[in-house]
């Protein structure tokens, strides 16, 4: 059966998504939601985006968050995505709140917006506590060690490469390294440590340069999707490894290959959290088919 449907296309530093909203009815159905999601995030063959998110009702919170990678799989979370879930709700009316709650599928975040005019100009995301512990990431320390994962020699085709790893509701993998980031074969690094046996679960993979204390550039290999201009829950992670290792102060500015975000992190003396800010944008709203 063929079916139209509406969908917004949006976007938060170049991480595109097609955003369907089911806070009223389920448009498609449950069973068909990984397959559908992967067809229509085919770029050139499709729509054609980094993942597909659906804005759902919640029991618990103002909305529920859901979000598909381009190749099917369901994430846990994503920064940027929720960015765009936020802006796209305040839009179109369904929370209409400058502070909201949002139901993902690892806690409920808040979110704060920043509104002029009626026009959502950036979006503050608790982005919650950082696990680094590996059997919570989850990751397997090459060392045994099994209290954390920093720098870690990870095999990759005989190369070591140091890798620090945690958890914000997905697990991220990041190495902090001296060579520029323009000079790393990401389409080399990127899908091998994304499916290392060191990652059950596979993991989205961040090489980072530090200019600063307070200021990073990083490239990233998206778990489910390869190279993607940004990453929030990525940006975060790397800015929580660097405090939790001393490279980086609490405020940091970190330089995507799609823009920029805030980190600020929060020291609890036993556990971190972090808040991430930046942007999000409506590209266009349309109407599609798909066969269900």
């Amino acid at each position: 059966m063929i079916k139209e449907i509406e969908f917004t296309k949006m976007h938060a530093l170049g991480n595109d998504y097609i955003v369907i909203n089911e806070t009223e009815e389920e448009i498609i159905p449950e069973e068909s939601k990984n397959k559908i999601s992967k067809e229509i995030s085919t770029r050139r063959f499709n729509v054609g985006a980094d993942g597909v998110i659906f804005a759902c009702k919640s029991d618990k919170a103002d909305v529920r968050f859901r979000i598909f990678n381009s190749d099917g799989s369901e994430a846990q979370m994503c920064g940027n995505g929720i960015r765009c879930l936020a802006k796209y709700v305040y839009d179109k009316d369904i929370v209409k709140k400058e502070t909201m709650k949002i139901e993902t599928m690892e806690d409920i975040k808040e979110a704060r917006l920043t509104v002029v005019d009626d026009n959502v100009e950036d979006i503050e995301i608790d982005m919650g506590k950082g696990f680094f512990i590996p059997e919570e990431i989850p990751a397997i320390a090459p060392s045994g060690d099994t209290t954390e994962f920093i720098d870690e020699e990870v095999d990759v085709e005989g190369e070591k490469v140091k890798m620090s790893a945690v958890s914000v509701g997905n697990p991220h993998a990041v190495c902090f390294t001296d060579i520029n980031i323009d000079d790393i074969d990401l389409d080399f690094y990127g899908p091998r440590i994304e499916t290392h046996e060191a990652f059950p679960e596979k993991v989205n993979v961040h090489f980072v340069n530090v200019l600063s204390p307070e200021e990073i550039d990083i490239l990233t290999w998206e778990r489910g999707a390869g190279f993607t201009y940004a990453c929030g829950t990525g940006t975060t992670s790397c800015v929580l490894l660097g405090y939790k290792q001393g490279l980086l102060n609490e405020k940091v500015l970190a330089h995507l290959s799609g823009g920029d975000l805030n980190i600020t992190v929060t020291d609890h003396s036993d556990y971190l959290t972090a808040v991430m800010k930046g942007a999000a944008f409506t590209v266009y709203e349309a109407t599609m088919n798909i066969q269900i």
